[in-house]
């Protein structure tokens, strides 16, 4: 249906083959192209009707751009049958080079160009009236737990997805890489640490280069260090600041303790390059790139560096908080918790000896 020649399908031959072969090309650029719907519908060869599904809806197919067409009209088909094949892009080198660039956009936490899009919630797939050059697909819940949500899908992109179809949260609406962000909002942190932990090494294996896991697994984990408050509770936070997690969870659990209503957050996803720069410490971030900015910033607002990290230890030469080094930053912050507690005592101790010489001094007034 709507596979006309010359307009949603061109025929190219094949270089190595020379077998000519149909392809459905963009018809949204051709004139009237917009009303076109190129789509594949099984036919029962008897009554001619459309042959349908346990739900009731017609079986089709509907075709992307640059779909190799397998079979022909009316060609009888079994099930099993290949109806149509979509290309996929393959990497342009061979080496590892031809893998880097999408590592680094991994690492960096960008927004794949067409990425996947991915259903929020379970629910059941329909599709509404397209909107210019987009597709409406709709995902119905099955109860009342969750609103409909709305996805515009570019048409000549490839939907998995039929009318009908019963959908789980996180199976991909449309083809294509998902982006990071989406993954850790909707399926987790564990989700996004197995993605990424399997999509690095993906390109490294190809190579035949071994990694260990804990080492993008490390790296993960500083990309998702700082989270987004959502609530601040009875906290001095403010809804939308973005502040360390370990930090969020020490002030949490003193607010538990004093039972008062602790904040809540949201998981963010930095890049490796923000993730450096965004640390609490001005000595690393420093180091690593706009040097001037980040120092006179921490000029400007008074910064006081706790040199808790591995880098600024390192710069400043003291022993990292690492190894053999952690013993000593143990026995040190130790002593600093005695420390404070002799201060305390001695600062209640003189005033209650000026209390009880005040109440000396009332006493003997009195007695004149």
């Amino acid at each position: 249906m709507d596979l006309i020649s010359g307009i949603s399908v061109r025929e190219d031959t094949d270089d190595a083959t020379g077998m000519t072969q149909k392809i459905v090309s963009d018809w949204r650029s051709a004139p009237k192209g917009n009303d076109l719907k190129p789509e594949v519908i099984l036919v029962d060869p008897e009554t001619g009707e459309p042959v349908r599904n346990e739900a009731g809806n017609p079986i089709t197919y509907p075709m992307s751009v640059d779909a190799v067409l397998s079979i022909e009209d009316r060609q009888e088909l079994k099930a099993g049958d290949v109806v149509a094949r979509i290309p996929r892009e393959g990497a342009k080198t061979k080496d590892i080079t031809g893998g880097l660039p999408r590592v680094a956009e991994l690492f960096e936490a960008r927004r794949p160009k067409d990425h996947a899009i991915i259903a929020e919630h379970d629910g059941y797939v329909r599709f509404g009236k397209d909107y210019k050059n987009k597709r409406r697909i709709t995902i119905e819940p099955t109860d009342d737990t969750f609103n409909s949500v709305e996805y515009m899908v570019p048409k000549g992109k490839h939907i998995p997805v039929q009318e009908g179809d019963f959908v789980q949260k996180g199976d991909y609406i449309m083809d294509g890489n998902p982006a990071p962000h989406d993954i850790l909002r909707i399926m987790g942190v564990e989700a996004l640490a197995n993605y990424m932990i399997d999509e690095v090494q993906d390109v490294y294996r190809l190579q035949g280069v071994k990694i260990n896991d804990k080492h993008i697994e490390v790296i993960v984990r500083q990309m998702l260090r700082r989270v987004e408050i959502k609530d601040p509770g009875e906290s001095d936070y403010i809804t939308g600041e973005q502040v360390e997690r370990s930090e969020v969870l020490q002030t949490n659990a003193t607010l538990s303790e004093k039972n008062k209503i602790p904040a809540t957050y949201n998981n963010i996803l930095l890049g490796i390059t923000k993730a450096s720069l965004s640390t609490d410490s001005f000595i690393s971030a420093a180091s690593f790139q706009e040097t001037t900015r980040v120092l006179t910033e921490a000029a400007i607002m008074g910064k006081r560096d706790e040199l808790r990290g591995l880098k600024e230890n390192v710069i400043v030469g003291r022993l990292i908080p690492a190894g053999s080094g952690m013993a000593f930053h143990q026995a040190r912050k130790a002593k600093e918790v005695l420390d404070h507690a002799e201060r305390t005592a001695q600062a209640a101790a003189e005033l209650q000896a000026l209390e009880d010489s005040g109440s000396a001094q009332t006493g003997e007034e009195s007695n004149l």
